[in-house]
C-alpha cells in the first residue's frame, strides 16, 4: 500500500510539472517576439515598422511587437537585460559592440539558421565584423556604416578647387592644401568665416579608428594571448595632419573639437564649411531633406593616405542566449533582411546595404545623391584589427573619445595624446585578459572586390 501510495504520488507530481511546463510553454509561445530597433531617422522607423506589420499581417500565430529605443541608452538597457533575464528577443546594434557581448557569452549563436542565400549574398567584409574563429556568429549585418566627404560645389567652382574622382582620388595633403585655399575672410573684418574643413570630432574615436587603416594604423596589436594599444608613427601622422589642420594652417574649424558630425550640417548649408571631413554616409538624408533651395553638394571618393582602405562597421540584428525562441526570432530576421528589404532599410537610412544583390540595384547607382560614390567604396572597406578586442567599449568611452578631444582641443601635444592613450589604455585592457582565449580573429582585414 505504501509502496503504491509513493508510485501515485510520482506521478501525480509528473503529470502537473507536464501540464506546468506545457502551460508555460504555450504561454510563451502566444506571446509577440519582441524587436527593439535604434532606427531614428524618420523615414528609417518607418520602413522598419512597415517591414513588422508586412511580417505581422503574413504570420498571425507569430506576431512581432516593434519597441523604438535609442542609441544614447541601448547599452545600458540590454547589459540590465541580458542580466536579468528580461531580454528581447531581437536586438539592433552595431558589430564593436556586440563583439563584447558574445564573449561574455550573452548571444545566440546563428550560424545554425544562416541560410545559404543569406550567407553567399551578405558581403565577406560584412560578415567578418560578426563571426568569431570557431565559426558562431552573434549577429546579422545589414548596414555598412562608411565614412565620407561632403563638400560644397559652388564654393569649389569660386576657387577654381577641382574635386577628386574615383580615378583621381585625393591624397590627404591634397585636402590640406584645398582646405587651406578656400579657407576665408569673406566679408574682411579680421576673422575667418568660411573654413575649408569642418570635422565633428567631439566623440572621434570611430573617424580615428576607421580612418587610421588607411595610414598602416591599427592602434591593436596582438600581444601573446592578449592585446595591446600602440600609437607608434602611422597612427600619429593621421592625429598630425588633423592637428595641424587645426592649428597650423588653421583650415579646419575649431568649433570641429565640440561638435559632432551631425552638427557641423547647419554650418555647411550656410557656406561656414567649405566640406565636412569623416562624416557618415547617412548624412546625406539631411542634405537631400533639408539643404537650402539651389545648394549644390558633392561625395568625395575615399581620402588616400597609403591605402584607401577605411574600417567598416556594421549595424547587425542579433538574438540574446536567454530568449527561448532563437529558431523563430530568425525567421523573422530573414524576412527582415531579405535583398529587398535591406534595399530599403538601406535607402531610408542612406547606408550601404549588407548585401551584394542591393548593391546592382539602379537604386545605389544614382549619382545625384552620391549613392555611386557611397558604394563604390565597398572595395575599400576592411574589418579593423580591434575586432574582438575584450574591453573595446570600455576602452573607446573612458581613454579614447576624452584623450582624442583634448588633443583636438588643443591641450595635449600629438606625442603626450600618444603615451596617454598607450599607458591608459593598457590599464583598462589588462582587466579584460581573461575573456581572451578563444576570441575573435585578429587579422581580419578582409576586404571585397566586387
Amino acid at each position: 500500500m505504501k509502496r503504491s501510495t509513493i508510485i501515485f504520488f510520482l506521478v501525480f507530481v509528473g503529470v502537473v510539472l507536464v501540464y506546468l511546463f506545457k502551460g508555460e510553454n504555450n504561454k510563451t509561445e502566444n506571446l509577440p517576439l519582441r524587436f527593439v530597433s535604434l532606427a531614428w531617422q524618420e523615414a528609417s522607423i518607418s520602413v522598419n515598422k512597415s517591414i513588422v506589420k508586412e511580417w505581422n499581417d503574413a504570420h498571425p500565430n507569430l506576431q512581432v511587437e516593434y519597441i523604438q529605443g535609442t542609441w544614447n541608452s541601448a547599452h545600458d538597457y540590454l547589459i540590465t537585460a541580458f542580466e536579468t533575464g528580461d531580454v528581447p528577443d531581437i536586438f539592433h546594434y552595431e558589430s564593436s559592440v556586440i563583439i563584447d557581448y558574445a564573449i561574455r557569452g550573452y548571444l545566440t549563436d546563428l550560424s545554425k539558421y544562416i541560410t545559404p542565400e543569406m550567407k553567399n549574398d551578405i558581403l565577406d567584409v560584412a560578415w567578418a565584423t560578426v563571426t568569431r574563429p570557431n565559426g558562431e556568429v552573434s549577429g546579422i549585418p545589414f548596414l555598412i556604416e562608411s565614412l565620407v566627404v561632403l563638400y560644397n560645389k559652388s564654393l569649389f567652382e569660386k576657387e577654381n578647387v577641382i574635386p577628386p574622382t574615383r580615378e583621381k582620388p585625393w591624397t590627404w595633403d591634397d585636402l590640406q592644401f584645398a582646405a587651406s585655399k578656400l579657407t576665408k575672410d569673406v566679408d574682411g573684418d579680421g576673422i575667418i568665416d568660411q573654413y575649408g574643413a569642418g570635422m565633428g570630432l567631439r566623440n572621434s574615436a570611430n573617424i580615428i579608428m576607421n580612418t587610421s587603416i588607411s595610414f598602416g594604423g591599427s592602434f591593436f596589436k596582438k600581444a601573446g594571448n592578449h592585446f595591446v594599444v600602440e600609437a607608434n608613427d602611422e597612427e600619429k601622422k593621421l592625429l598630425q595632419t588633423i592637428f595641424n589642420m587645426l592649428y597650423k594652417d588653421k583650415s579646419a574649424s575649431p568649433a570641429s573639437t565640440g561638435e559632432t558630425g551631425a552638427g557641423m550640417i547647419p554650418g555647411f548649408f550656410s557656406g561656414r564649411y567649405a566640406m565636412l571631413v569623416g562624416i557618415g554616409s547617412w548624412a546625406r538624408q539631411q542634405l537631400v531633406e533639408n539643404a537650402p533651395k539651389n545648394f549644390r553638394w558633392g561625395v568625395m571618393p575615399p581620402l588616400k593616405a597609403k591605402t584607401q582602405m577605411y574600417g567598416a562597421s556594421t549595424q547587425t540584428l542579433s538574438v540574446p542566449k536567454k530568449s527561448k525562441r532563437a529558431k523563430e526570432a530568425m525567421e523573422f530576421i530573414n524576412f527582415m533582411l531579405s535583398s529587398k528589404n535591406t534595399a530599403r532599410l538601406a535607402l531610408n537610412d542612406w547606408m550601404i546595404p549588407a548585401r551584394k544583390s542591393c548593391l546592382t540595384m539602379p537604386e545605389f547607382q544614382d549619382s545625384l545623391s552620391g549613392w555611386d560614390i557611397v558604394c563604390s567604396a565597398v572595395s575599400m572597406l576592411s574589418a579593423g584589427s580591434w575586432i574582438g578586442v575584450p574591453g573595446y567599449v570600455e576602452w573607446k568611452s573612458r581613454v579614447a573619445n576624452p584623450v582624442l578631444q583634448e588633443l583636438f582641443a588643443g591641450r595635449l601635444s600629438v606625442e603626450n595624446a600618444a603615451k596617454r592613450i598607450e599607458n591608459e589604455s593598457n590599464i583598462i585592457l589588462s582587466r579584460y585578459k581573461k575573456y581572451v582565449l578563444p576570441t575573435w580573429q585578429f587579422d581580419a582585414r578582409l576586404s571585397l572586390e566586387l
